[in-house]
C-alpha cells in the first residue's frame, strides 16, 4: 500500500514486480552516470579553452559513437528477458477472467463451478474502520499463495485496465478481445489496484483488491461460495 509522502514503487510481492524494481533501479543508475559525465563535460568546455585537439580528434568521436550503443545494449537486454517472462504464462495453478464494466468489476473462477461474482467500490458511509476510502470492494478476489494465476481481462463495454502495482499486473480490458497476464504472490496479504484506462464520468471509483491467502483457507472459501 503506497503513503503520502511515498517516492518509490510500492513493496513488491511477486517475481515480475521484484525484476521490475531491479531493472528500475538499474536504469537510473545508468542515467544517473550519463548525466554526471555530460555535465562534467560541460564544466570542462566552459572552463577551459578549447583546442583544436579537441575539435578534430577522432577517437574521441569514436567513443561517443560506441559508447551510446553500448548503453543501449546494457539497457536492452534486460528489458527483452522481463518482457519475455511477463509473457509467458506455464501450466498455470488457476484462471480467474476479470470483465471491465461502467463502473464495477465481475470476476469468474472458470476452473471452479458456480463461483463468479460482482465487485463494487464501497461507499465511504459503509467503510468499516481501518479500511481505505476508494480502495476498498465489496467482494474482493481471493487467491491462494505461491500459486500461478493466469488472469484473462475482458471489458463490457468501454475501455478499462485491470492494474494491482504490488504485484506488477496491469493489461488493458478490450471489449471483444481477450488479453492475458499472470500473476504469484509470494505472500500473503491485501493489495490494492484501480482501473488504469479512464473509462467515463466513475472512472475513479472502480477499484481493484487481491487478497492472497494460503491454500487451505482458499479451497474453505471456494467450497463455500460454490455451494
Amino acid at each position: 500500500m503506497a503513503n503520502h509522502s511515498q517516492l518509490g514503487f510500492q513493496d513488491a510481492s511477486s517475481p515480475i514486480m521484484e525484476e521490475l524494481m531491479g531493472f528500475h533501479d538499474h536504469t537510473m543508475m545508468i542515467a544517473l552516470a550519463i548525466c554526471s559525465l555530460v555535465l562534467y563535460l560541460l564544466t570542462l568546455m566552459l572552463s577551459e579553452k578549447l583546442s583544436s585537439n579537441t575539435v578534430d580528434a577522432q577517437e574521441i568521436e569514436l567513443v561517443w559513437t560506441i559508447l551510446p550503443a553500448a548503453v543501449l545494449i546494457t539497457l536492452a537486454l534486460p528489458s527483452l528477458r522481463i518482457l519475455y517472462m511477463m509473457d509467458e504464462i506455464n501450466e498455470p495453478d488457476l484462471t480467474l477472467k476479470a470483465i471491465g464494466h461502467q463502473w464495477y468489476w465481475t470476476y469468474e473462477y472458470t476452473d471452479l463451478k458456480d463461483l463468479t461474482f460482482d465487485s463494487y467500490m464501497t461507499p465511504t458511509a459503509d467503510l468499516p474502520p481501518g479500511h481505505f476510502r476508494l480502495l476498498e470492494v465489496d467482494h474482493r478476489v481471493i487467491v491462494p499463495t505461491n500459486s500461478t494465476v493466469r488472469v484473462i481481462v475482458t471489458a463490457d463495454d468501454v475501455l478499462h485496465s485491470w492494474a494491482v502495482p504490488s504485484l506488477g499486473v496491469k493489461t488493458d480490458a478490450i471489449p471483444g478481445r481477450l488479453n492475458q497476464t499472470s500473476l504469484l504472490a509470494t505472500r500473503p496479504g491485501v493489495y490494492y489496484g484501480q482501473c488504469s484506462e479512464i473509462c467515463g464520468a466513475n472512472h475513479s471509483f472502480m477499484p481493484i483488491v487481491v487478497e492472497s491467502t494460503p491454500l487451505p483457507y482458499f479451497e474453505n472459501w471456494s467450497s463455500t461460495l460454490s455451494s
